[in-house]
């Protein structure tokens, strides 16, 4: 009775439609989550996003959830995680893609999981890591350990949101530090982030990671445009 009281002043509504939600129905209305476009890239070891990497950095697998099209509904989950404080929206998605992945067998043996990391600067301004919360939830998902202090942004950069996607690709500004190297070493690493335009981030970030010895990487994203 409390809930529907408080539903009536509050309505919960879908965070990309903004239709009132009815019961069972959780961030998203079902038209809209049967809207998402799903990439499947994990039930496929040959998928786009291997090859995207070949040549560039060395992985074992990798996977992105959703497609991202300008306008389009992944785009308008990702500004209400990353501008809105909707920090919901990380652990939805990441609960749905660690069941998903618990499945495979490509990442059983994965033992840790570490968020593409913000500059402490970022960090003081949004107030939290988008990634952070979807990361948490596949390590959950995976019986994995969750890291965020092995890896280290050391530039603040300004957002990619503006850059075109030559800009993107040659930008060298993204620059990590790798920290306390022993805590990886040895370990099949589960290196996460929020989308994947040209893949440069996510390779700064694998040629920091394999300072560390005897590691094995793959990579895991809400989405990929």
């Amino acid at each position: 009775m409390f809930k529907a009281l408080l539903n009536i002043f509050f309505p919960e509504v879908c965070l990309t439609c903004q239709l009132q939600l009815i019961d069972n129905e959780k961030y998203l209305c079902t038209a809209c989550r049967h809207k998402l476009p799903l990439t499947n890239y994990h039930l496929d070891n040959n998928n786009f996003l291997s090859k995207l990497f070949y040549g560039r950095a060395k992985i074992e697998t990798g996977t992105a959830l959703l497609h991202f099209e300008k306008k389009g509904i992944t785009q308008q989950l990702m500004h209400q995680l990353k501008y809105r404080e909707h920090q919901q929206i990380g652990t939805f998605l990441g609960v749905w893609l660690g069941k998903e992945l618990k499945q495979c067998e490509a990442y059983s043996n994965v033992d840790l999981v570490i968020p593409v990391p913000l500059h402490k600067k970022k960090l003081r301004s949004r107030g939290y890591n988008q990634v952070s919360k979807f990361a948490l939830e596949i390590a959950n998902a995976l019986g994995a350990d969750y890291e965020e202090d092995v890896l280290i942004k050391v530039t603040n950069t300004a957002s990619q949101v503006t850059k075109n996607r030559f800009a993107r690709w040659t930008g060298k500004d993204d620059l990590f530090a790798l920290n306390m190297a022993e805590k990886i070493s040895g370990k099949h690493i589960l290196l996460v982030d929020d989308i994947i335009t040209t893949g440069a981030t996510l390779e700064a970030c694998i040629q920091e990671l394999n300072k560390a010895e005897n590691i094995k990487i793959s990579i895991a994203t809400m989405a990929i445009a």
